[in-house]
């Protein structure tokens, strides 16, 4: 089957970007009017407020948080696959990774929502909570990426050579899991807006008056025949960026892959 265009891919995931980038910079100054009316450009929604204007505010929670999720993950989940893959004792491998292994089977999106009922409306928490559910597959992603490198003879060469435990995997190490890394977070980020999405669309997460495009679509969805703007236009960004992003990711994964078999 022929790949979509890379252009394609990029704009699908370019277009919801900037909105959610620059979105809340601007200000429509819309005075609330009926609700599901048709004014304006895309109308209004169950409590009379404009649509675009919605739009352009609601991004940053939409997205922001899946990537601070990611980053967070790769931040605690990195080092300890790092230090997993470097340690000479066993049992330091053992100590960091086994209660990881615990954690994997757990219903992702059950254990962000018990969270998010917990610390109701709060962002923070609901982004450390889909963090959290992404550590032990990071850290085992980049220890089985790591393990090779860290164990070879450059890495020995270089202990020899006093370099420093960051200076060696951080940069060396780092760079042999780069690959497989960023074939990895182009999913995960993916993985990581659809779990927030998922929490704010069941009204477990932000509160239902937020401009959140998965609040958005939740709580408009029962207008949806009188004002179908106010749901399709927040899932249709959705729907973009993470359908973008995972043909980006896709692309990334099988140039990871040439890479690899390259260097064999």
């Amino acid at each position: 089957m022929r790949r979509i265009p890379i252009a394609v891919s990029a704009a699908l995931v370019a277009v919801p970007l900037v909105v959610a980038v620059f979105g809340p910079l601007i200000d429509l100054r819309v005075s609330p009017g009926l609700p599901y009316a048709t004014e304006g450009v895309l109308g209004t929604d169950g409590l009379g407020r404009d649509v675009l204007q919605l739009l352009l505010s609601g991004g940053r929670t939409a997205l922001g948080m899946a990537f601070g999720a990611v980053l967070i993950a790769y931040l605690v989940g990195g080092l300890i696959g790092l230090t997993a893959a470097s340690t000479r004792h066993r049992w330091l491998d053992e100590a960091l990774i086994r209660p990881l292994d615990v954690l994997l089977p757990l219903p992702s999106l059950l254990v962000i929502s018990v969270v998010a009922v917990g610390w109701r409306a709060s962002a923070f928490a609901i982004t450390l909570a889909v963090a959290m559910v992404n550590v032990p597959t990071v850290a085992r992603l980049v220890r089985a990426a790591a393990l090779d490198a860290a164990s070879g003879p450059v890495v020995e060469a270089l202990r020899m050579q006093r370099e420093s435990w960051f200076g060696i995997h951080l940069g060396y190490v780092g760079r042999a899991v780069l690959g497989p890394v960023a074939a990895d977070i182009g999913t995960r980020i993916t993985l990581a807006v659809f779990l927030v999405a998922s929490v704010n669309f069941l009204g477990l997460g932000l509160s239902p008056t937020a401009p959140d495009w998965a609040v958005s679509v939740s709580r408009n969805r029962e207008g949806l025949l009188l004002q179908p703007w106010a749901v399709l236009a927040p899932a249709f960004l959705l729907v973009s960026f993470t359908l973008g992003f995972n043909l980006l990711a896709d692309r990334l994964v099988h140039r990871s892959r040439r890479l690899t078999e390259a260097n064999r």
